[in-house]
């Protein structure tokens, strides 16, 4: 069984007499523990699928499973729980908040887990992410006394917080240089090769995607697989 698998999903939208197609019949397998790309231009519907595929986005029709369970017909509180515990979210900027430290900063996703999940040992596994990311020696260090890409390693750290098993990253290092950009495309390497965290990595780059096991290529809302991969 694939851990995530779309089955015929579309999404449109109606602006005013228009209908727009942002996403458009997608079929797809993603295995445990892969690490796929999705390249595109912008508007070609990759973060549109994202969303969809981390439980944000809601289609229009078709069917997301995950580990076998069809998220879209859970309970609002489950979705909440799948969310939260299986899906870690890394976005183009950090959007860490400037008056919580690194450790601080790691520590919010925990709020969101389900009632009654045991908080023993939070504290030491925000530690444990930070060192992981090389900032061992940033943890109450505020974001303003970041760099860029230190702060993008917090965020990163961060989506790891609450153990899930995929990792969704929208053009995750759009505001970086590229030295910077290297350094974090071989840490979501080293996770997924030592975590077994799935990794799917939406981009308009086609140097990034190359990094990935498995690359797609998104257009019209449509999606293909890139051969060679």
């Amino acid at each position: 069984m694939a851990q995530i698998e779309l089955k015929d999903i579309t999404k449109t939208y109606i602006v005013g007499e228009n209908t727009i197609r942002a996403v458009e019949g997608i079929s797809l397998e993603i295995e445990k523990g892969e690490f796929v790309s999705i390249i595109g231009h912008s508007g070609s519907g990759k973060t549109t699928l994202l969303s969809i595929m981390g439980g944000i986005l809601e289609p229009t029709s078709g069917k997301v499973f995950v580990n076998g369970t069809d998220i879209y017909s859970l309970s609002e509180e489950k979705l909440a729980e799948y969310r939260a515990v299986e899906i870690g979210y890394i976005f183009q900027f950090a959007s860490l908040l400037p008056v919580l430290t690194a450790k601080e900063n790691l520590l919010l996703p925990t709020i969101f887990r389900p009632k009654g999940s045991p908080a023993d040992g939070d504290e030491k596994r925000a530690i444990e992410y930070l060192t992981l990311v090389g900032l061992g020696d940033k943890i109450d260090s505020y974001p303003s006394q970041l760099s860029g890409g230190q702060q993008r390693r917090v965020a990163i750290a961060r989506a790891l917080m609450n153990r899930p098993s995929v990792i969704l990253a929208d053009e995750p290092t759009g505001d970086l240089d590229e030295e910077t950009e290297a350094e974090v495309m071989e840490l979501f390497r080293k996770i997924n090769r030592e975590q077994n965290i799935t990794f799917i990595l939406v981009t308009h780059s086609s140097d990034l995607a190359k990094e990935a096991t498995r690359r797609f290529k998104m257009a019209q809302g449509r999606i293909q697989e890139i051969s060679g991969a």
